[in-house]
């Protein structure tokens, strides 16, 4: 089959080329921008926390008429109180373990801050500085969080201190992600090693390494620090507490259920409402629901556009079918076969596509540009605009299929009609 016939057949619809070959690249664009979103948002979704999620829930309440943290009376009257809040709780049917802190994966509520392992270093010191999260929990959080110790040891019940919520207090020893220690001591062996927390200049040591633990940020501003948390053996004291608690399998709504009556019969001055008792499956669910919410738009967009092209594609090579018809029956005349007249459309159809992916090839990566620009997007990798070209070209040759088809069924008596 000869190409010079059909670009010189193509050349007298020269409108109804460029506007098809306009709309696949137009399509193509947006459809690899939309596509690469929507894998971005499917990894963060998918993102593993480090957390055994089943089972875990979090409790947040606030005391009414506390005492102030702003005084060592207060303060240690308000560790009192939470001792007793972790002391009911455990004591609950089902629970497995409990555990202050001061946050959890996802929950979008952090104590950001940055290691290094040199002391006295200027806080915006890229080069000497590691950015971290920081949970500020007890001995008992690898168990509640269900987090794997790869290195190193638990924290003991003598490790653990309490402050008030806005003292000054160094960090003795701490428990870091492996991600945040291979950053710190790329060549290993953190176990033992002394770092130095927001610029201080007294050590801590490092005791203990976790497989991985993420921080609470879900947004994509935590994506070069996601999984650099640091755990601290205190306990927090303020008017208000959060608790960690995991459930016997199975258990989890039941305890749900009885934490709060709990603890109003320890302390009845204390507000809880429908959002305290909060399952760690809710808190993903939340934590990700943009993330979910953009991938389901960005996929509706693709079909739509998709639909569009296709119906766009429709549409012309059947009213050129219209067209042709006596065209096509002179060369069935002629010896042409069905198939022939099939491929032939399908031939044309494909350089149309052809020179619209070309064109949509340059338009995505203007788009990506600007959208890194504008959006703090990534870089669209190559991959992503080979699949979005053969998927406009598959898409031309389905949707050219039925007219191309109608087209091959022209009888060659069509030729003795008048035009």
């Amino acid at each position: 089959m000869k190409l010079h016939p059909m670009i010189s057949a193509l050349r007298k619809h020269k409108a109804g080329v460029v506007l098809i070959a306009l709309q696949i690249a137009l399509t193509l664009a947006i459809v690899c921008n939309a596509i690469f979103i929507i894998g971005q948002r499917i990894d963060r979704v998918n993102r593993p926390t480090g957390l055994d999620e089943g089972n875990l829930f979090l409790v947040t309440q606030q005391w009414v008429g506390a005492p102030s943290a702003d005084t060592p009376d207060g303060v240690a009257k308000l560790d009192a109180m939470q001792k007793e809040d972790l002391a009911a709780l455990r004591n609950l049917p089902g629970v497995a373990s409990v555990t202050p802190t001061n946050s959890i994966p996802l929950l979008n509520s952090s104590w950001n801050g940055a290691v290094s392992t040199k002391p006295n270093t200027n806080f915006t010191d890229k080069g000497s500085n590691v950015r971290t999260t920081y949970y500020f929990t007890d001995e008992n959080a690898l168990s509640t969080f269900g987090l794997r110790l790869v290195a190193g040891r638990n924290f003991t019940t003598t490790d653990v201190q309490n402050h008030g919520f806005r003292d000054q207090f160094t960090d003795p020893v701490v428990i870091v992600t492996q991600a945040l220690a291979d950053k710190l001591f790329p060549q290993g062996g953190a176990v033992g090693k002394a770092i130095y927390v927001d610029g201080s200049g007294s050590p801590t040591t490092i005791v203990g390494v976790v497989a991985r633990l993420q921080v609470p940020g879900s947004g994509t501003w935590t994506n070069n620090f996601a999984w650099n948390s640091t755990m601290v053996p205190v306990r927090l004291d303020a008017n208000f507490s959060r608790y960690a608690v995991r459930t016997r399998p199975g258990q989890l709504d039941a305890t749900m259920r009885a934490a709060a009556p709990t603890l109003y019969k320890v302390n009845p001055l204390r507000v809880l409402d429908d959002d305290s008792v909060t399952s760690f499956g809710d808190i993903r669910a939340k934590a990700y629901r943009a993330d979910v919410g953009m991938a389901i738009l960005m996929g509706v967009i693709c079909l739509v556009l998709l639909s569009v092209t296709a119906a766009g594609i429709v549409g012309l090579t059947s009213f050129w079918v219209g067209q042709r018809h006596r065209q096509i029956g002179v060369r069935r005349a002629l010896g042409a076969r069905k198939v022939d007249i099939l491929h032939y459309f399908q031939v044309e159809n494909l350089l149309i596509a052809g020179s619209g992916a070309v064109i949509g090839i340059a338009m995505a990566v203007c788009l990506n540009l600007a959208l890194m620009r504008y959006y703090e997007m990534d870089r669209l990798p190559v991959v992503y605009t080979l699949i979005g070209v053969v998927a406009v070209l598959v898409l031309g040759q389905c949707a050219v299929f039925v007219p191309a088809r109608r087209a091959s069924n022209v009888p060659p008596v069509t030729a003795t009609r008048a035009a």
